[in-house]
């Protein structure tokens, strides 16, 4: 029996009449003041009080002792593994089920990905999986050092992924990767509102990036920001993302490599304007979410993915599960979907089968291909909690 989806349409629509888009930002608070101030005084680029004060209210929200604003969550991540010492050669943990830009930021420290498998439950990195996969191939040496036996390069850094807002089960991959000491990087870029057994995501390991691009729950435009609770870490990220720059009365001196990726203050105006409004954005996507459970739940051939028992997910995007044997289906759902106004779209294409990517080392990856052709992501904005009601 194939899918009904003209009733999947009918339940996304619901009394919606006009085009659904994924995921649109919602300005309904002080955007048009705070940007309209930075405009009027002149105070636009990376100087202004917006920006240490998004980073302060950020940080508050979080339960972070620091956070550091930068231009997108793709320089934040890179910056993270920067500060982690990750060298040329060195191998990176990542999930291969991801956004290209977690793979990607491996490349440009010349580092290799390694991909390694997901789980059912959460989406994200299965911690039991891959730590039977390290006991075969992992080897930690006299010096602390955690190295591939096969490959014969350090395992440097684990980058667990909370896909979609939903977080990966932190608890024992913290453990593992403590007992292979491997330094753990949370990618948060999807995450901001999502908590693991009560703790915010991104304060689990060493580092994290977040994102506030223009389809995340909130927005500055453009933006990201590194989150970590070493304090002389944060000093450090701070003055590497401003250029290294030493300040002084006028001279222009820089003491190290540094990189141009402080977030503006324009984009922080915005970011303060939308953190307001964060907690509804979580009440109404929560909503939503709970909207769609219900809805589906009597539709064969596909399952709305809710979050695991010890997780809160800020449902960033939602996801169908469609059965295996409804598998078929999936591309005539996202043309018939698409083709009505309901914009939804397949999951990325798993990161071993990009053709940059296809050559690195990874692990069974069977989880994450089964799921790679499951997924169906639909419409998931902040607004629709509040307008929409599924049939």
């Amino acid at each position: 029996m194939g899918v009904d989806i003209d009733k999947i349409i009918k339940t996304i629509r619901g009394d919606y009449s006009g085009d659904i888009a994924l995921h649109e930002p919602l300005f309904a608070g002080n955007e048009w003041d705070y940007v309209k101030e930075c405009l009027d005084t002149g105070w636009v680029s990376t100087a202004g009080k917006y920006v240490n004060l998004f980073e302060a209210k950020l940080a508050e929200f979080i339960g972070a002792k620091c956070v550091i604003a930068v231009v997108n969550g793709t320089a934040a991540l890179h910056m993270c593994l920067k500060l982690a010492g990750v060298q040329p050669n060195d191998e990176v943990l990542i999930p291969s089920l991801t956004f290209v830009a977690t793979a990607n930021v491996v490349s440009y420290c010349s580092a290799i990905p390694h991909f390694v498998d997901c789980s059912h439950e959460t989406l994200g990195i299965c911690p039991a999986k891959l730590s039977d996969y390290l006991d075969e191939i992992a080897v930690v040496k006299t010096d602390g050092t955690c190295w591939n036996r096969k490959t014969k390069r350090q395992i440097k850094v684990c980058i667990p992924m909370h896909t979609y807002g939903h977080p990966v089960d932190m608890d024992p991959l913290v453990e593992l990767c403590n007992r292979y000491n491997i330094i753990l990087i949370e990618d948060a870029t999807e995450s901001l509102g999502s908590f693991y057994k009560g703790k915010h995501t991104g304060n689990h390991g060493k580092l994290s990036a977040l994102s506030f691009n223009g389809n995340k729950i909130m927005t500055t435009g453009g933006g990201g920001a590194i989150v970590t609770n070493d304090e002389s870490l944060g000093k450090i990220a701070k003055h590497l993302t401003t250029t290294a720059k030493i300040h002084g009365k006028w001279e222009f001196v820089h003491d190290y490599v540094g990189y141009n990726y402080r977030m503006p203050n324009i984009n922080a105006a915005l970011g303060c304007a939308q953190l307001e409004q964060l907690p509804s954005f979580l009440r109404n996507k929560r909503k939503l979410a709970e909207n769609y459970n219900n809805a589906f739940d009597d539709i064969n051939g596909i399952k709305f993915f809710t979050e695991p028992n010890f997780a809160k997910s800020n449902y960033w995007l939602n996801v169908l599960l469609l059965d295996n044997e409804a598998v078929c289906d999936s591309e005539l759902l996202l043309e018939k979907t698409n083709g009505s106004g309901i914009m939804t779209r397949p999951a990325w294409r798993l990161m071993h089968k990009l053709t940059m990517f296809k050559d690195y080392p990874s692990m069974d990856l069977s989880i994450a291909e089964n799921l790679e052709k499951r997924i169906i992501n639909i419409p998931s904005s902040a607004k629709l909690g509040e307008t929409h009601a599924a049939a």
